[in-house]
């Protein structure tokens, strides 16, 4: 059907098919291009319509960081826009995290003013000279899915809609869209657009039934297989596909650097979160959603090892290298794909077998959490505070209406995610500064959830922890923020000792460009943003210490920090 909206402005329409598309946030980080889209907002307000919720985020990082939260716990698009060259550039890490981690978002941004004079919203001011380029969009386009500029108003449906299906199609990914002002501030009476959206979205798709029986073959046959596994949980539903597949055959599950749950981790077959130790064993190994699943320069599986990739883009075409072989590659949704593997593979598995294999890995899935904990224990009094005891502290606040949004420290032996949709860690591109906008963003998204974002002090550093704070009193997102904080930048201390172990660096200790110290009173930027924060040295009192910031945030609705001092590297 067709709806007409009264309107005044091109901006003004903007807001209001974003609204009718479901975009519930629009995430701004303002500037002078911003000034129709802000009239047209103190329009809507005035007729009670509140969609999208403007939220305003002083820096860039943040802003995207939100964005790719809320969409990363719904699987919902949401609108960023920043302010023309200078503003994308801020939030280009952040872009290129949501690239990586498949993340849809409407990533905009104003168009410095192309005229002179003559039309409203020409140029007015002195940055409207310097601030403009050539082709914006080429600061952004190896890692967007698409971008354009908007050219009139005309085209604003047509745009808007292939904009979010776009996004939202597999591989999911983020667009990039810039609006001039000129254009944002034709005048206009109405507009007319079709609602719901006619653009194409393209279905679920399931890998070819040749392929997955082919897979099915290498399964059966397998003495030792093993799953490796990094991102199927980015859609919740393939959790428990994975599981009965898993069942099935009594295949290992690693989580190999994993982004989410993708398996229940106190399941019999989950076997941690390292394949290397079991790549000379495995005679089959099947990679789900991984781009890494080992490092050929470390360790790679034996060569006649067969190999199966399912993912819905198993060759990941916006890598410029990436040589991992298969035997059979599985595209498509993979929950479905999954689902069919299992179904082909039921009939085909030897049940002795496959009894013997399940006995042996609840044997060591068994071992191995029990030396998990007995490595927490044997740390629990150390001083400074072992990120191993830390982990297990946080690890046992969890419950089936937390979330965790993690960036870097938080150990996953000393915690156990068991709900699809209950962890999430930083994208491998590790732009710095994710955690605390996707913090922000999943506690909107999941409000009855309490949120604990783990963060090492460098990455809370990028974070702009002044603008995150901001947003979390600002509008009412009680988050409990955790730093790791070694005072190093631990990531290239470790570089160093795997390039030059017996170099001069490690010699010497002499780790130059890694130390943050003096180390920053972390707490007082959240007490300055009304949070309660603490500082935390004795690991006795750790414990008490997150319960009371717990109490915080779950009961007086505010945001809470702790600046937890742990052993340097």
């Amino acid at each position: 059907m067709t709806k007409k909206a009264s309107i005044e402005t091109t901006a003004e329409a903007y807001l209001e098919l974003l609204a009718a598309r479901g975009v519930e946030y629009f995430f701004g980080n303002a500037g002078t291009d911003f000034a129709p889209i802000i009239e047209a907002y103190a329009r809507r307000g005035a007729h009670g319509q509140l969609l999208p919720r403007p939220i305003t985020v002083p820096h860039e990082a943040p802003a995207v960081g939100m964005a790719h939260g809320y969409a990363m716990i719904t699987g919902r698009p949401q609108a960023v826009m920043v302010h023309v060259i200078v503003g994308t550039a801020n939030a280009l890490g952040g872009v290129i995290n949501a690239a990586r981690g498949g993340v849809p978002m409407l990533f905009t941004a104003g168009r410095n003013p192309i005229t002179e004079s003559g039309l409203p919203g020409s140029r007015e001011r002195q940055i409207h000279w310097a601030q403009e380029s050539f082709d914006q969009g080429a600061i952004v386009r190896e890692f967007v899915k698409w971008d354009y500029e908007l050219r009139n108003f005309i085209q604003l449906e047509t745009v808007v809609d292939r904009a979010l299906a776009i996004t939202q199609a597999e591989p999911q990914g983020p667009v990039y869209l810039t609006l001039p002002r000129e254009v944002l501030a034709e005048r206009h009476e109405s507009l007319e657009y079709a609602d719901p959206s006619r653009a194409p979205r393209p279905s679920d798709v399931v890998a070819a039934p040749d392929a997955v029986e082919e897979a099915a073959r290498i399964l059966a046959v397998a003495k030792n297989p093993v799953v490796i596994a990094k991102a199927l949980g980015r859609d919740p539903r393939a959790v428990d596909a994975m599981v009965g597949l898993a069942e099935v055959a009594a295949l290992p599950v690693v989580d190999h650097f994993h982004t989410h749950v993708n398996f229940p981790q106190d399941h019999p077959l989950h076997a941690g979160f390292d394949a290397t130790p079991y790549l000379d064993e495995a005679d089959a190994l099947v990679v789900v959603e991984s781009d890494a699943p080992w490092f050929p320069h470390l360790k790679s599986p034996r060569p006649e090892a067969k190999l199966v990739q399912i993912g819905v883009d198993p060759l990941f075409t916006r890598y410029p290298i990436r040589g991992f072989g298969a035997d059979v590659a599985l595209a498509g949704t993979v929950r479905l794909t999954l689902a069919a593997l299992a179904d082909a593979l039921r009939s085909r598995v030897d049940r002795h077998l496959v009894g013997e294999r399940r006995a042996r890995w609840q044997a060591e899935h068994a071992r191995r959490r029990e030396g998990w904990a007995a490595a927490a224990r044997r740390v629990q009094g150390d001083r400074p505070i072992d990120m191993a005891w830390l982990s297990r502290c946080v690890g046992e606040l969890v419950d089936e209406q937390t979330i965790v949004v993690n960036e870097y420290d938080l150990d996953p032996t000393q915690t156990c995610f068991r709900a699809p949709g209950s962890y999430f860690n930083g994208p491998a591109s590790s732009s710095l500064g994710w955690g605390l906008g996707a913090a922000l963003g999943a506690k909107l998204a999941a409000p009855d959830k309490t949120v604990i974002c783990t963060v090492g002090d460098g990455a809370y550093v990028f974070g702009a922890p002044t603008a995150a704070h901001f947003v979390a009193r600002a509008y009412e997102i009680p988050v409990l923020f955790v730093v790791f904080n070694n005072r190093a930048w631990n990531a290239v201390k470790r570089a160093v000792h795997g390039l030059a172990p017996d170099g001069f660096a490690v010699k010497t200790g002499s780790m130059v460009l890694s130390d943050l110290e003096p180390s920053p009173d972390y707490e007082l930027v959240c007490r300055a943003s009304g949070g309660h924060a603490e500082r935390v040295e004795d690991p006795a009192e750790l414990p008490r210490a997150l319960r009371r910031a717990l109490s915080v945030v779950r009961e007086e609705k505010r945001q809470a920090l702790l600046n937890v001092i742990c052993k340097k590297p």
